[in-house]
């Protein structure tokens, strides 16, 4: 029987994510008070942060001659959308715009397209925000201000890869302080706009490189130097739009698109705050071979950031990126729905997007289908929605700086380490959040069990101290490679930074592969090895760096060696003296270092045993302690969040032939699934409803305890609890 958590511990536990309020110390049905007051406008909270839906049709130059505007409403109107993204734009204007090198569309004629959808949408009770796009501006400006744009190390200026007509602008450039204010201010005093919002900025992937004349005043690109200057000037740009959004209306706001989840080019953590919404432009699946968890991915890095503040996600109707792109063609329907059940069960708002009108409200009509049947059923159900705070005991380390400037030796760049871990996080059905390395205090990390740092190589000394004083508290941690190999500067260290936490001494260089990887010897018992019984070997990864450690050892490194031919796969030596894991327990806290890669390794490869054995880690790790257990058939991501009616469990079904690989053309059902909560002392449960199959369904609950039984789940169910 699980043990059971009194209210202290469980808000510890779980933290409070309740924006501008001092929660610490309320009971939990005094938490859940506040934040349903906040919810209903008694706390004060703006507009911006009780939305439930967002939509947007993203104009094309055309749209102005053939856009069916009362349809165009409608349509939001009857998806009960909270507001509506209507394109000012930067590229091409919407609206009869005097300000210079903002080009009309050639058919706007004498009509205001922006102005009609912003009249239409008022009269049906949506807000309406400003769409812009600062990221691109024509030939003709580049003759008359090509201070405004971005240059390569010739002097050139850098063309759009679609359309070279188009030039990329600099962030450090008036563009950005002259320009778009002139377009923000110029919307802001001919309509009834509630706030404003930049498409395509700040840059997505990577940092811009430019040369210009401003920017050869900055830090040299891609250095952390640059990456610090890069953040303010974008948090200054932020404050800048947020304080004109303002001019008009105190509860307006200024917002930006933050795609790429830990790849986002700001410092998250920096930006958040200033930022009072955060958008998520990760609208579907992108290149060949990506997971389906890329919503939920993005959910929990946000989330993270934004501690209960507005965050959204674009799930885009057409057919997002890939190899080919058909951007006025609807993807697969059940495509378009895993990425919304992430969105939802993540902690998001669904931002719903399709491009263009064409002929009314666009050729191909089955993304309008697609949208309303979901956005009907999640209005039917908003208050299960809305979250106090996450029930979770494991926290991801997300290091932004790792991701940015560190190369890891070898094929699969960090990504990698973290899609790997993340797998075996859902396999293992763990509960668990994101946490940025610049958000390591004991106000944030205090409440997990375990903290897991997918070889986050460079952390500072300070971030090395913060999760060393998290260890003395009585936490569990678990890292892996070169975690803390580099300072924050990107300077390598003689040793981790955190060697001796794990009792580790560097003793070489990184040791490659050769044909097959390394191996790791079974050399005692231990509950990380749960299910090897039969085998004195599993894989150890691709990579790894040489340690000593003191201590009995656990696994054993076994030398990588030939592949082919088999006459020569055999080690050098069959047993080491190496340690492949290094396992120890200091007071309450329980450190486990992998020297391998194993989490990339564990992605890259596939390979059953990695991904057992991060499962076993973790649950070493946390004692076997999960304040929610889900058994069953089936791959199923999990997240919990305790709501104002009570609390609410989501599991998402990703059992699917194209988990991995192309679109889903159907959902494959999963059948029942157990689910085990473990209440805060003294609450208890009057009823459990699945939302989707709309149907409450039996529970039993014995002390802190509660048990009930999901009989089925298509592509996602929320069970809501009522406490």
């Amino acid at each position: 029987m699980p043990m059971e958590m009194n209210r202290r511990q469980f808000i510890a536990m779980s933290g409070v994510v309740v924006p501008g309020t001092v929660l610490a110390g309320l009971g939990a049905r005094a938490v859940l008070g506040a934040v349903a007051d906040a919810a209903g406008g008694a706390g004060g909270a703006p507009w911006h942060q009780r939305i439930k839906r967002i939509g947007q049709l993203n104009f094309n130059e055309r749209d102005p001659l053939e856009l069916d505007v009362e349809a165009w409403a409608d349509y939001w109107a009857s998806l009960k959308v909270d507001a509506v993204l209507v394109s000012v734009t930067g590229i091409i204007a919407f609206y009869p715009t005097e300000v210079p090198f903002h080009r009309r569309s050639q058919f706007l004629g004498n009509k205001d397209l922006f102005g009609a959808c912003t009249a239409a949408a008022k009269k049906r009770g949506m807000r309406v925000i400003a769409r812009t796009s600062p990221d691109l501006n024509w030939e003709d400006a580049v003759k008359a201000h090509p201070e405004w744009f971005m240059r390569d190390e010739s002097g050139g200026f850098l063309a759009h890869g679609e359309d070279p007509r188009l030039f990329q602008t600099c962030t450090f450039s008036p563009y950005f302080t002259e320009h778009m204010p002139a377009i923000m201010r110029e919307v802001q005093a001919a309509y009834d706009v509630d706030g404003i919002f930049t498409n395509g900025w700040p840059a997505f992937g990577s940092l811009p490189m430019c040369y210009c004349d401003a920017c050869r005043k900055l830090a040299k690109p891609m250095t952390p130097e640059y990456w610090d200057q890069y953040t303010e000037r974008v948090a200054d740009l932020w404050k800048l739009y947020d304080g004109i959004a303002k001019e008009k209306k105190p509860d307006s706001l200024f917002f930006a698109n933050m795609g790429g989840g830990i790849h986002a080019t700001p410092n998250l953590k920096r930006l958040a705050g200033v930022c009072e919404w955060f958008n998520c432009d990760n609208q579907g699946r992108g290149g060949e071979g990506t997971p389906i968890w890329g919503a939920s991915q993005q959910g929990r890095v946000a989330t993270a950031i934004m501690k209960g503040r507005t965050v959204t996600n674009v799930t885009g109707a057409w057919s997002t990126c890939g190899a080919v792109r058909w951007r006025n063609v609807a993807k697969s329907r059940p495509e378009a729905e895993i990425w919304m059940d992430q969105t939802a069960a993540s902690g998001m708002t669904i931002w719903y997007h399709w491009l263009g009108g064409q002929k009314g409200l666009g050729e191909d009509r089955r993304w309008q289908k697609i949208g309303r049947r979901y956005m009907e059923w999640l209005a039917r159900h908003d208050l299960h929605f809305e979250r106090v705070r996450s029930v979770a005991n494991v926290g991801v380390v997300m290091g932004q700086r790792s991701h940015l400037f560190y190369t890891p030796p070898g094929e699969g760049g960090m990504a990698q380490f973290v899609d790997g871990l993340y797998y075996a996080l859902i396999e293992g059905r763990f509960m668990f959040d994101f946490v940025h390395e610049d958000d390591l205090g004991p106000e944030s990390v205090g409440r997990y069990s375990a903290l897991l740092l997918p070889n986050i190589a460079w952390l500072s000394d300070a971030q090395c101290a913060q999760l060393r004083d998290y260890v003395a508290a009585g936490g569990s941690l678990m890292a892996s490679f070169e975690t803390a190999m580099f300072d924050e500067k990107g300077r390598r260290r003689a040793n981790s930074g955190l060697a001796d936490l794990f009792g580790i001494d560097s003793v070489g260089e990184v040791a490659p592969p050769k044909g097959n990887g390394f191996y790791a010897r079974i050399e005692g018992a231990h509950e990380i090895l749960r299910g090897f019984e039969d085998t004195n070997w599993i894989p150890g990864g691709g990579y790894r760096l040489p340690v000593k450690a003191q201590g009995p050892l656990v696994l054993s490194v076994v030398p990588a060696h030939t592949a082919y031919p088999p006459e020569l796969s055999y080690p050098p030596v069959d047993r080491t003296d190496e340690p492949a894991v290094v396992a120890r327990e200091s007071g309450r806290s329980r450190l486990l270092y992998f020297t391998g890669d194993v989490e990339r390794a564990a992605w890259r490869s596939g390979h059953t045993d990695l991904s057992r054995l991060l499962q076993n880690s973790v649950a070493w790790l946390t004692g076997g302690s999960r304040p929610v257990t889900v058994e069953g058939d089936g791959v199923i991501e999990c997240f919990a969040w305790e709501t104002p009616p009570g609390f609410a469990v989501h599991l998402l079904n990703y059992t699917n032939p194209n988990l991995h690989k192309g679109w889903l053309r159907r959902h494959y059902p999963v059948g029942e699934q157990r689910v085990r909560m473990i209440l805060p002392s003294g609450r208890g449960v009057a009823r459990v409803e699945l939302l989707r199959a709309e149907r409450t369904v039996a529970f039993r609950q014995e002390g802190a305890t509660v048990d009930f039984t999901i009989p089925a789940v298509e592509d996602y169910e929320v069970a809501a609890l009522y406490a």
